[in-house]
């Protein structure tokens, strides 16, 4: 919270906002929205000993939307980490975009707020 309050103390131009979040998100591939769950299932062998005893099988899952309509993939579990990974590096991009919306447009306020005083003169 105190990076975001210096911030906005200080004044910058839409170009450095620009600058500032390309740096940032300069790391953050592989990127994605999404959850990563791992569920249970039965499976359709008659007499599987898994399913009997209620443990059934696992498998992981990631979901997403596309344009509102939500879908699932099935994940292998040696995939599982790089998935991960790129659910955090969403989060963080996306955290990052919100900061970038205060901090741009706080931007063009005071870029138009010194601009019309210029004009004044």
């Amino acid at each position: 919270m105190w990076h975001i309050y210096a911030m906005s103390r200080r004044t910058e131009a839409p170009a450095d906002v620009e600058q500032w979040f390309q740096k940032q998100a300069a790391g953050l591939w592989p990127a994605a929205l999404g959850s990563l769950s791992l569920r249970r299932s039965p499976c359709v062998r008659e007499h599987c000993k898994a399913c009997r005893s209620g443990k059934q099988h696992p498998s992981h899952v990631f979901y997403a939307r596309i344009k509102g309509r939500r879908f699932a993939i099935y994940i292998p579990d040696k995939l599982v980490p790089e998935i991960q990974r790129s659910l955090e590096n969403g989060r963080v991009l996306q955290e990052l975009l919100y900061q970038s919306g205060l901090r741009y447009t706080k931007a063009l306020k005071h870029q138009k707020a010194r601009t019309v005083g210029e004009v004044k003169k």
